[in-house]
């Protein structure tokens, strides 16, 4: 939707840097170019605020949104004799031969799954337990001859790290009553819907978050970090034992093999400070795994806390949050930063737990959207809400295989609101650091040199030469009151 007039200059340029400067060791998608500065003064974008929610691919919110690539429907191949055996005894569905298999319209928090569904207990959404053996039923690594078919979402286990002893069964063939989610549904339909975001890295929260701040998880020349560190906090809070899961360029998984959690490569933090661009992270505090109070809260629930130079700088407690309630007292002070991460208390996740009240996600994005809408800042700013991972739900689109290290992974859903869009679904092809290469050229920062570099920039959703669209308050189920006064949990909002 950009203006293309504006920008068949700057794209030339960008495109013979490209050439100049050589190749690069991540195949780059069709449009994807090294990131490059805008015209100075070209967008009127001075705030941008990634909000970050969990666990959902694309077609468990958006499988009939219309326009989109959705579906109601995904394959299966046959289950092993040990899942069937288990689905059989649950008087679920056995699949004994390759299907189709209808999703089933639910509601948001994870009602009709088996045992105690929560943060603890959980769909499968590591590298191999998720990636893998949801990518095709063999569990195996997908390749040029053998891309992912999707057809190996009824082969998994339920419980964390899909260790658990009960088979998924069919449970993750499933899409959210749009109804349930209205919220996420009229912000899409005023704005974007981009309907072919991919995650950087077919991986769990860990990566996802450090995907989302630094493009990219890789240690050194040929190792990234891939799932989630051993022990909990994660980070540079985690206990001393803590280990890291490495993914060679080959391909090699190798399990509690990587460093401690507390990490130096470059993020935007450098970025950012470099040109004096401000930011924040807007996050919670953690407890211990039971959640109760007392023992050590200093793992804010934020990708920063990997972060060496950030955790163990004054930019910890004063860049990072110990609450994500301060965006509201940001912006109605007027002290939004330019560029800022969000992630929620855990029941306003989106993340699926039967144990608690946890339909409040549409809530609590929409409270941030009509904060900034009914603000000063909103002929200014960006708002790009991203769901992390795809939380082991079923999505029909093969993901693009760009690397041996789970690039691309799963599709998750994205939603750019702002003035300068116009209403449609993106079919453009979008990753995580998509997000990140838009806020490289709009502030002129360079690039991380990560997988930034491969991705395509969100800024073809925008349309910068149209006038700001007045905003229309997004109606929501619960006011922005709730979770004023809602008390936080002291829960990570994911376990993986």
């Amino acid at each position: 939707m950009i203006d293309t007039r504006h920008w068949a200059l700057v794209l030339f340029i960008a495109a013979a840097v490209a050439a100049c400067a050589g190749g690069t060791s991540s195949p780059m998608p069709g449009g994807a170019l090294p990131a490059a500065a805008f015209p100075k003064g070209s967008t009127p974008i001075s705030h941008v605020v990634i909000v970050i929610q969990e666990n959902r691919s694309f077609d468990n919110f958006f499988a009939t949104f219309p326009g989109a690539n959705g579906a109601t429907t995904g394959l299966a191949e046959p289950m092993s004799k040990s899942i069937a055996a288990s689905c059989k005894a649950k008087k679920q569905p056995v699949i004994t031969k390759p299907a189709t298999v209808p999703l089933t319209k639910v509601d948001l928090v994870g009602k009709g799954f088996p045992g105690n569904f929560g943060w603890n207990n959980d769909l499968p959404h590591t590298y191999p337990s998720g990636y893998l053996a949801e990518c095709n039923s063999a569990g195996l690594q997908p390749s040029a001859s053998d891309p992912c078919r999707m057809d190996g979402f009824d082969a998994t286990r339920f419980g964390p790290n899909g260790e658990g002893p009960q088979a998924t069964c069919t449970y993750t063939y499933q899409y959210v009553d749009p109804r349930i989610i209205a919220p996420y549904w009229d912000m899409a339909k005023q704005y974007v819907l981009a309907d072919e975001t991919f995650q950087s890295q077919g991986s769990e929260s860990f990566t996802a978050h450090q995907d989302l701040i630094a493009a990219g998880t890789a240690v050194d020349a040929t190792d990234s970090i891939i799932d989630d560190p051993t022990g909990f906090p994660w980070g540079c809070d985690a206990y001393k034992t803590s280990v890291t899961t490495l993914l060679t360029t080959s391909g090699k998984y190798l399990q509690d093999n990587g460093p401690f959690p507390c990490l130096t490569y470059k993020t935007m933090r450098d970025l950012l400070d470099a040109k004096g661009v401000s930011w924040k992270y807007y996050a919670n505090k953690v407890y211990p795994w039971n959640g109760k109070s007392g023992g050590d809260t200093s793992g804010i629930w934020s990708g920063f806390d990997a972060i060496s130079a950030v955790r163990y700088s004054k930019e910890w407690g004063k860049n990072v949050t110990d609450s994500d309630l301060q965006i509201f007292t940001d912006i109605k002070k007027g002290h939004l930063p330019s560029v800022s991460w969000v992630t929620p208390n855990a029941p306003n996740s989106d993340h699926p737990n039967e144990k608690c009240r946890c339909d409040t996600g549409p809530s609590w994005v929409a409270s941030i959207v009509n904060a900034i809408g009914k603000s000063k800042y909103w002929k200014s700013t960006a708002i790009v809400v991203i769901w992390d991972d795809w939380g082991g739900y079923y999505d029909h689109a093969i993901p693009p295989l760009y690397d041996n290290q789970g690039g691309l992974g799963f599709r998750v859903p994205m939603l750019i609101v702002s003035p300068y869009v116009q209403a449609h679904v993106e079919h453009t092809q979008y990753e995580t650091t998509s997000i990140l290469k838009f806020v490289e050229a709009n502030w002129a920062l360079g690039s991380l040199g990560g997988l930034d570099v491969r991705a395509s920039s969100i800024a073809n959703a925008f349309n910068f030469d149209q006038a700001p669209r007045a905003f229309k308050v997004i109606p929501a189920k619960y006011p922005l009151s709730f979770f004023l006064h809602q008390k936080p949990s002291g829960l990570p909002p994911d376990s993986e």
